[in-house]
């Protein structure tokens, strides 16, 4: 593998399951972090707050600061203020997204207000209820916007349901096609590049998942990396057409 200036890693499936740190690649960000080279955590979960993942690395054995966490909630709450300001919005998610939309000064609509906006995160709480009514007021013109899309992710149980497995629901109910914001959508790495300025060929993308990380990369137009540790097999990976730059077990590899 070339060297690069900038390692950007998805997290669950990559860097941990669950609650448990995926050793490999613990080790190859210690490594990183020892020889100073850039590194940053881009991830499609929206339920937790940049201070939360940063407790969560930490579990993990990283200390990792949160200008280095790149959330999906985030990157969400950025369009949203820029396309849809003075919109009413209505919020189906959880703490990290609540944060995001209050870091750039979005108000949620009140409960009996028709919404312009229906944002979607993934919400562990989420029942019929809040399903019905998002899908009524699509139903009557509201815009549908997904943090991300992802169907399942990966936990130290097995598969459990991603937020994309719910807008979609919404979407299908509602006969809309929603915006999804979350990789495989380049925004994140776009904002790495803008704000540290680096070159593509620079860069790296590395993830488990091919649907959102490694189409992410590919999409930016940066190198890739599929490590076999999460959601897709590198059996499954190699069957497409659009390969990985590098498809590795693990970072032990490397």
């Amino acid at each position: 593998m070339k060297q690069y200036r900038a390692y950007c890693f998805d997290l669950d499936g990559t860097v941990y399951r669950g609650k448990d740190g995926i050793e490999s690649a613990v080790r190859f960000i210690h490594k990183l972090q020892q020889q100073n080279i850039d590194y940053f955590l881009v991830t499609n979960n929206a339920s937790k707050t940049p201070m939360q993942l940063q407790e969560a690395l930490l579990n993990i054995g990283l200390e990792v600061p949160t200008k280095r966490i790149y959330t999906s909630a985030l990157t969400t709450a950025k369009y949203v203020s820029q396309n849809y300001r003075d919109a009413k919005i209505h919020m189906i998610g959880s703490d990290g997204l609540r944060f995001a939309l209050d870091a750039e000064g979005i108000e949620i609509a009140h409960e009996d207000e028709q919404p312009d906006v229906i944002v979607m995160g993934i919400d562990r709480t989420i029942n019929y209820a809040k399903l019905a009514k998002a899908s009524i007021a699509v139903q009557n013109g509201a815009k549908l916007i997904g943090t991300n899309e992802d169907i399942k992710f990966p936990s130290e149980f097995g598969l459990l349901p991603g937020n994309g497995s719910f807008v979609r629901l919404v979407a299908n109910v509602a006969s809309a096609e929603p915006i999804f914001i979350g990789k495989p959508s380049p925004v994140m790495l776009e904002v790495i590049q803008d704000e540290y300025g680096f070159t593509k060929e620079e860069m790296v993308m590395i993830g488990d998942n091919y649907d959102t990380d490694i189409l992410c990369g590919i999409r930016f137009g940066c190198d890739t990396i599929h490590v076999n540790t999460g959601v897709v097999s590198t059996e499954a990976v190699l069957q497409k057409d659009l390969k990985p730059t590098y498809c590795v077990e693990d970072l032990s590899e490397f």
